[in-house]
């Protein structure tokens, strides 16, 4: 995919998430190819729990997100749509400040299963959570 085209993609996708969880959370996607989707969330109180640490279900808001939008972008929306049955979350380390990065990449990506795992990682790359999801496609 050239970058005009990833731009493209990137931009449309950040719009469509406009008035959403998303957009409360400042989740911003960054990198797109054909098979995997990235995305940046800062820690701030926004997601905090009440000793200061992510919460991890904001760390599952941004695995999910991530992770539906993933099988959004490999379908034909006109005739499809993806919606999540399974999600799988393990929180392995914690976080109280700065931006972790989530990316989704297929695992399997068929014509009616998409199952992919997602990593979110702290600004040292170090592995926060680790996800997998599975979206079932449905004809519309």
């Amino acid at each position: 995919m050239d970058q005009a085209t990833k731009e493209a993609k990137l931009k449309h996708l950040n719009e469509w998430c406009k008035h959403t969880i998303l957009e409360v959370l400042d989740i911003n996607f960054i990198d797109i190819t054909e098979d995997s989707l990235t995305a940046t969330m800062p820690v701030t109180w926004k997601v905090h729990q009440p000793m200061g640490l992510m919460h991890g279900g904001a760390s599952c808001v941004l695995a999910e997100s991530l992770g539906s939008t993933l099988s959004v972008t490999a379908l034909d929306l006109d005739k499809y749509y993806a919606v999540g049955t399974s999600i799988n979350s393990n929180h392995l380390k914690s976080a109280t400040k700065g931006i972790v990065t989530g990316t989704a990449r297929f695992i399997r990506k068929g014509a009616t299963l998409h199952y992919s795992e997602i990593e979110i990682r702290n600004e040292k790359g170090e592995l926060l959570n680790h996800t997998t999801m599975t979206n079932i496609v449905i004809r519309k």
